[in-house]
């Protein structure tokens, strides 16, 4: 299935998005899955070479349409809109439309930490999806993201009046990801899937802690910002308090060093770079 394109779901979210343009910057065949061909991020896909077609990740049929004759999948879930249960369904849907089509390779974006009893809402429920996966008899490879940089641009306004707020000690690493790391490692392993077949791998870039962060930012910036601890019990969200104390607990246990020189061909960003590239010029 050499000319089969790889097939990225949800291509204009976030992870979609970052494995999109890595697929397209090395020049392979993709087809992308969207809501709406109609609005101009799908729009400027297709521009740039991407067969584009409508569906949802809740919906087995346009799923299985999509991943008709494809050399690869790579399939995300979200809890964010409906519910960790309707991300499980999203699952579900995903994995039946793969058997239904005989997908050679699926790979399924998790999180890191999932396999650790976290007790985390949106964890357990991506934990759920991994065990149907690996019983199942489609091919696969499971990415376990950590923390993405990304998440910091929520508190943009705080951040420009001089504060970043965590609910985690001044001190305390906290490992994280780029979204161009994620889908450079998710292009590599869809374009040469029989190195990582059955493999479950963790991704991080960096581990800077909050007062690391909020000293790169105030680089970036040219202002000073602070780290503003924020309380646990001040975390209104039932699933982000449980995110928040397993990342004060346990935390995730990605062997940063040993992924990196497993992986040079990958240009794993550091936090201080990132926040330069996104934040310089920001006033």
């Amino acid at each position: 299935m050499a000319d089969a394109p790889v097939l990225v779901l949800a291509a204009t979210g976030g992870q979609g998005r970052a494995v999109t343009d890595a697929l397209l910057g090395r020049q392979a065949r993709i087809r992308v899955l969207v809501r709406d061909p109609a609005r101009g991020a799908a729009r400027e896909l297709a521009e740039r070479g991407a067969e584009v077609m409508a569906g949802s990740l809740s919906d087995q049929r346009s799923l299985a349409t999509a991943m008709r004759g494809v050399s690869g999948v790579f399939a995300f879930t979200t809890p964010f809109e409906a519910g960790v249960e309707a991300e499980v369904e999203q699952g579900r849907a995903i994995l039946s439309a793969a058997t239904q089509e005989r997908v050679p390779h699926l790979v399924f974006s998790s999180v890191a930490g999932a396999d650790q009893d976290s007790g985390v809402p949106h964890f357990e429920s991506k934990a759920r999806i991994e065990a149907e996966l690996v019983s199942g008899d489609v091919p696969y490879t499971i990415l376990g993201p950590t923390y993405f940089f990304d998440n910091a641009l929520g508190g943009q306004e705080r951040i420009l009046q001089g504060f970043l707020d965590l609910p985690l000690p001044s001190d305390r690493p906290l490992q994280q990801l780029a979204r161009a790391d994620l889908g450079a490692f998710a292009a590599d392993v869809l374009l040469d899937p029989a190195p990582y077949l059955g493999q479950r791998i963790e991704l991080a870039s960096d581990a800077p802690t909050p007062a690391q962060m909020a000293a790169s930012l105030s680089t970036a910036l040219g202002r000073e910002v602070r780290h503003a601890p924020v309380p646990l019990a001040a975390v209104g969200s039932p699933d982000m308090h449980a995110m928040w104390s397993f990342l004060n607990g346990p935390g995730y246990r990605v062997d940063v060093p040993a992924l990196h020189e497993a992986h040079p061909e990958i240009r794993w960003t550091r936090f201080a770079d990132w926040a330069r590239r996104t934040w310089a010029g920001v006033r």
